[in-house]
C-alpha cells in the first residue's frame, strides 16, 4: 500500500474495523491518528493497535492526506466546528480528502460543515468488522483517479468496494447492502424457530439455518447461475422446497422485501433531509 497519512474522527466499531485493516495490510501506525472522545475506547484502540490516540482534535490533523468521518451523522456538524476551532493550522485539513462512514450526511454537508473540497462518501455494512462487508461509494465531482484509489485503499480491508455514479444511488445503498445484514438476521432468527418448533434442539436448529444461509451465499458467489436458477435447481415439482416456496410465493414473501428495501432507501434519504436542515 502507497504510504499515506490517515486521520480518524471517530473511532468506534466501524473505525476500529478500518483501522484494524489498515494495520494487518502493514500501514505503520505512525501513519494513523484517530480523535475519540470516550477514554475506554482510546485506551481499546491504542492497546490494539498502536496508534496514537487523543481526545479532541488539534493541529497534529492539519498535514493528514485522508480524514476519516466516522462521528455518528447527529454528532458530524459539532465535530467539524472541534476540528475548526482546534488550531489554526487545522482549516488546512480541508486540504485532504474527506472519506465519510456517516449515513446519511450528504457530501453537500461535508464540503459546507468541513470546507472539503474533496469527499468520497462510502456506506459500509457490519460484516466490515471481520472484513466481509461491502461498501457502496461515491466520489463528488472534485475528487480525481488518485482520491478514488486512496478511498478504497483504506476500505479495501474491510471487504467488497461497489462504486456508484450519483450519490441519491447511497439511499439504494443503504437499503439493499447497509440495512441488508439485518434483514438476513432476521430469516436466520426465523429458519432457527421454526426448527426448533419443529422439535430440533435449539443448537442444532441454529447450526442448520445458519450453514444453509452462508453455504448458499458461497454457492451463489462461486456459481455464474442467477439467484432464480439456483433456486430452480433445488426445486423439484411437487417436493418439499415446492411446498415451502408456495407458502412463500402466497404470502407474497417478495413484494414485501420490494416494499421493505423501498422504505429504507425512503427513510434514508428523509435522514439526510434532516440533516440538511438548519439547525
Amino acid at each position: 500500500m502507497n504510504m499515506f497519512s490517515i486521520g480518524f474522527i471517530g473511532g468506534g466499531n466501524m473505525a476500529a474495523a478500518i483501522i484494524g485493516g489498515l494495520r494487518s495490510a502493514g500501514v505503520e501506525a505512525a501513519r494513523l491518528r484517530v480523535v475519540e472522545p470516550v477514554a475506554q475506547q482510546r485506551d481499546s484502540l491504542q492497546e490494539r493497535f498502536g496508534v496514537a490516540v487523543q481526545a479532541a482534535p488539534g493541529p497534529e490533523l492539519a498535514g493528514v492526506d485522508v480524514l476519516v468521518w466516522a462521528v455518528k451523522p447527529q454528532q458530524f456538524a459539532q465535530a467539524a466546528q472541534a476540528l475548526r476551532e482546534s488550531s489554526p493550522q487545522a482549516s488546512q485539513a480541508s486540504q485532504a480528502l474527506h472519506l465519510s462512514i456517516m449515513a446519511g450526511v450528504r457530501c453537500a454537508a461535508i464540503e459546507r460543515h468541513a470546507a472539503a473540497r474533496r469527499v468520497v462518501r462510502a456506506m459500509p455494512n457490519t460484516p466490515a468488522l471481520i472484513g466481509r462487508g461491502v461498501a457502496g461509494l461515491y466520489a463528488n465531482s472534485g475528487c480525481g483517479e488518485l482520491d478514488r484509489e486512496r478511498a478504497a485503499q483504506v476500505l479495501g480491508p474491510t471487504g467488497e468496494l461497489v462504486w456508484v455514479d450519483d450519490e441519491p444511488a447511497l439511499d439504494a445503498v443503504t437499503a439493499v447492502s447497509g440495512s441488508g445484514p439485518a434483514y438476513v438476521f432476521y430469516v436466520l432468527e426465523a429458519m432457527s424457530d421454526a426448527g426448533v418448533r419443529l422439535g430440533l434442539p435449539q443448537a442444532t436448529a441454529r447450526r442448520l439455518a445458519l450453514g444453509t444461509i452462508a453455504g448458499a451465499a458461497a454457492l451463489a458467489e462461486a456459481s455464474p447461475l442467477s439467484p432464480g436458477q439456483l433456486r430452480e435447481q433445488v426445486t423439484s415439482k411437487g417436493g418439499t422446497t415446492a411446498a415451502a416456496l408456495q407458502v412463500l410465493g402466497a404470502r407474497d414473501v417478495a413484494g414485501a422485501f420490494d416494499e421493505a428495501l423501498r422504505a429504507a432507501a425512503a427513510r434514508a434519504a428523509e435522514l439526510a433531509d434532516e440533516l440538511d436542515r438548519p439547525s
